[in-house]
């Protein structure tokens, strides 16, 4: 995971605001004295407010570095999809993905399903709904992961298929297939995935993402993933 950098800038230096001499004074009435010390409090609390709390108007600028978006879910056959239409209780409801692909719904019956978002499958679903209700607000959640099938072969302890509930990344499925074995290239892992209809091949090096250089590597799988370790 990428940590988030803050940088604190402050032109007036470290020391601004914080030199306060103090005077020989002359004794003053009891009335004096009271002002006086009432002016040299406000004073002071002046001068610390513009060096410390950027929130009283100092010279200090916060910057928060955003961290990259990571990749969404992608849905696959026997998927539990929950989808809310707000004030269409008669279109709200949980679908399984069949095997063809598709959920059915209300009024705009078999919509195909497998490789979109949630945020996709979103935006499909209120652009078809659009034609039957006003404005239509439709909100799109995962309930059950049933079709997040990974396959890890090659220099893999226990290579094989494996099941899984949830979204799991490059690392925790090298550990679900029991690690390396001795003659394993760690630098050579590639993940073959189908995409759109073609297949795309992703190379990993797992020791740039054990070393902490490089965690961005450590991507999440998505539904019928192959990892190939040679």
């Amino acid at each position: 995971m990428k940590t988030d950098r803050i940088m604190l800038i402050d032109p007036a230096g470290d020391d601004a605001g914080f030199l306060v001499k103090k005077q020989n004074m002359r004794p003053l009435k009891k009335m004096g004295t009271y002002r006086s010390g009432v002016i040299r409090c406000l004073l002071m609390i002046t001068l610390a407010c513009g060096s410390v709390l950027p929130s009283c108007g100092g010279g200090r600028t916060v910057e928060q570095a955003v961290p990259p978006p990571s990749v969404q879910y992608v849905i696959g056959p026997e998927d539990l999809i929950k989808i809310d239409v707000w004030k269409e209780p008669e279109l709200s409801q949980s679908v399984p993905v069949r095997t063809d692909g598709k959920i059915s719904l209300p009024l705009i019956n078999d919509v195909y399903v497998v490789g979109l978002t949630p945020l996709a499958l979103q935006q499909e679903l209120t652009q078809k709904l659009s034609k039957f209700v006003e404005n239509p607000t439709v909100s799109v959640i995962v309930e059950q992961i049933n079709s997040l099938k990974i396959y890890v072969v090659g220099n893999v302890n226990n290579p094989g298929v494996f099941d899984v509930k949830r979204e799991i990344n490059v690392l925790q499925a090298i550990s679900l297939a029991g690690g390396f074995t001795e003659w394993a290239n760690k630098r050579k892992i590639k993940i073959f995935r189908k995409q759109g209809g073609a297949e795309q091949i992703i190379e990993i090096n797992y020791n740039k993402i054990t070393s902490g250089k490089h965690p961005e590597l450590n991507i999440p799988l998505q539904p019928g993933d192959s990892i190939v370790v040679p």
